[in-house]
């Protein structure tokens, strides 16, 4: 398919296309909060709805143990290759709502530095709800043309913001029809709107909960205080602990399987821009911080990290109460790097934190849920297939990059599937996910709309099927 016919069809549905788009994001689609299944089942409907509309076949939403998948597909010729679209429809909380700038579930569209041509404000602009769009205004737009020139499954699930627990045996039941060739997802960002890229590498995650136990009710912090433990003040020396002064993780055996890149690895990873006062200025922070002996790209890309997502305890309303509370809590999350292992990561933290707290507290450690690293050859088809397409549509080669976040069923896909996942994501870092204010630029979403056809057109020609 020709460029020239991608971009007419565009420019002929634009309007049509966005508002699309608007009105997916407008359903909040919340996967951590229960009291908003209702509008995962209607945000399940609506995106069954626009394939059935798109002309795929056996449209369904497969239920799950958890939200269900909307699974559909497009077999043209059994011997052509199958393309598998992975995405989620569920979204982040949208907390703390104060921070946003407009309504999370009300989508606006405004002008930035980075985006001024506009870009979509709203919760799951970027991530997932308007990358996983692009896939299904691309499917039409070949199939309105005529030109779709292989096959192609969706799998969109419902759970990816929780951490995929139900897709594991979803995928497991439903293996005999996710047979396929490669799995494409969008669901990564690119360096800049001129420069692009794509991720070779993804880190794994550990996710853990600690709750630390004191006396047995909330003391009067005068009565008792310097007499009996405090669970904050000692969550926090246990959390302060796991770094050294070099920023280096302390729990034993933490490094033992880090895979350490040689130095043109390094090298070539060093190619990609960087402006650190620019980073900086982003970001509003005086400087930036992390492992001792290592650039910010390598530390948000090659090197595991321990950060603390949420921390609790104690009185926390408004004015005072002199309270030694009776626990404290955080949430802390682990990426990690290949051959690291999210079960043997959550076994050497639980095992560390018991055994440095003090007696005078009960630490308590749960696992949530967990995933592992990948890393995506640069001479697959797959890979080749992307890389050709978003040449001919930025005009330049895309960079290979090594991904910060996490996305757990890519290494699930390659154990039950056996299938590499390309990594064509087309947000900015910048876009605000998981955060208030979150957005997608225009041009970004119908950059991706343009690209994707490209890939199916190279994918094909390259495996030649």
């Amino acid at each position: 398919m020709e460029r020239s016919a991608i971009n007419t069809y565009i420019e002929q549905n634009k309007e049509r296309v966005l508002n699309e788009l608007l009105d997916l994001l407008k359903i909040p689609s919340i996967s951590a909060d229960s009291k908003y299944k209702p509008d995962i089942l209607k945000t399940a409907e609506a995106v069954k709805q626009r394939l059935i509309e798109a002309g795929a076949d056996k449209v369904e939403i497969s239920p799950s143990k958890g939200n269900p998948v909307v699974y559909a597909e497009k077999i043209i010729d059994p011997a052509k290759p199958t393309i598998i679209v992975y995405g989620h429809y569920d979204v982040q909380p949208a907390d703390p709502i104060n921070l946003w700038h407009s309504p999370p579930f009300e989508p606006v569209i405004k002008k930035t530095d980075i985006h001024p041509e506009g870009a979509i404000f709203a919760r799951g602009a970027c991530d997932d709800k308007g990358q996983m769009y692009m896939h299904v205004k691309a499917f039409e737009l070949m199939m309105k043309t005529n030109t779709l020139p292989c096959n192609v499954k969706f799998m969109i699930e419902g759970e990816e913001e929780v951490g995929s627990p139900s897709l594991g045996p979803w995928i497991i039941e439903n293996k005999e029809r996710l047979k396929g060739d490669v799995i494409l997802i969008s669901d990564t960002s690119i360096i800049a709107n001129d420069t692009p890229s794509i991720d070779v590498g993804l880190r794994g995650l550990a996710y853990m909960e600690v709750e630390v136990v004191g006396p047995n009710r909330d003391l009067h912090s005068g009565v008792y205080g310097g007499a009996v433990a405090n669970p904050i003040n000692v969550l926090c020396k246990l959390i302060a602990d796991c770094h050294d002064e070099n920023k280096h993780i302390t729990i034993p055996g933490f490094y033992e399987d880090v895979m350490e890149l040689s130095a043109e690895a390094r090298a070539e990873i060093a190619k990609a821009p960087f402006n650190l006062d620019e980073y900086k200025k982003d970001l509003a922070v005086g400087d930036v911080m992390g492992e001792k002996g290592y650039s910010s790209i390598e530390r948000t890309g090659i090197r595991p990290t321990l950060d603390v997502n949420g921390i609790w305890g104690g009185y926390i309303g408004e004015g005072a109460k002199t309270v030694l509370p009776s626990k404290a809590f955080a949430k802390i999350s682990m990426r990690l790097v290949p051959n690291q292992n999210s079960h043997k990561i959550s076994e050497l933290f639980q095992k560390y934190f018991e055994s440095v707290a003090p007696k005078s507290v009960r630490v308590k450690v749960t696992a949530h849920h967990g995933g592992e690293p990948v890393v995506v050859s640069t001479e697959s088809v797959g890979y080749k297939s992307a890389s050709m397409a978003m040449e001919e549509t930025y005009g330049k080669k895309p960079i290979p990059t090594f991904g910060g976040g996490s996305i757990p069923i890519v290494a699930l896909f390659k154990k039950e599937l056996g299938l590499d996942s390309i990594l064509f994501g087309f947000g900015l870092d910048s876009d605000a996910l998981h955060s208030p204010n979150e957005h997608y630029g225009l041009v970004n979403y119908y950059k991706g709309i343009e690209t994707i056809p490209l890939f199916y057109r190279n994918f094909t020609q390259l495996s030649g099927k």
